[in-house]
């Protein structure tokens, strides 16, 4: 299947930032974070900004179920990770649930700037 998204990966902090634009669907959602990992391995990245912008049908929980499963041992569990939806939540709620029960230390925000506030600020292990 071809995905249909771009990615810009910069140095932000003690990490990363990841902007993604284009159009929603698994494949694209799987590719992006699997370059996310990768970028996050290459340059030993603790946090994770990222500006998700892909439009279209978001995934379901059970692909986001999938998503987490499938992402496993890829080192995401290594970042604290600010997942900024600034076009909507949409169902992205699940991929919060489902990476804090695989060990990841994940939020999702609407803002930026909140986002920006907690990957800074806010306490380990939070709920």
């Amino acid at each position: 299947m071809k995905t249909d998204y771009t990615i810009r990966i910069t140095p932000h902090g003690d990490g990363m930032r990841a902007e993604v634009e284009g159009t929603s669907c698994m494949a694209a959602t799987v590719a992006y974070w699997r370059e996310i990992a990768g970028w996050a391995r290459r340059h030993d990245a603790r946090t994770l900004l990222l500006v998700d912008r892909l439009k279209g049908t978001p995934l379901t929980e059970a692909e986001w179920l999938r998503l987490v499963t499938s992402m496993h041992g890829e080192g995401l569990e290594k970042l604290r990770i600010a997942h900024v939806k600034p076009l909507g939540l949409g169902e992205v709620e699940f991929c919060e649930i489902f990476a804090r029960d695989s060990g990841i230390e994940a939020r999702v925000f609407e803002n930026e700037t909140l986002a920006e506030v907690w990957l800074r600020y806010g306490e380990r292990g939070e709920d």
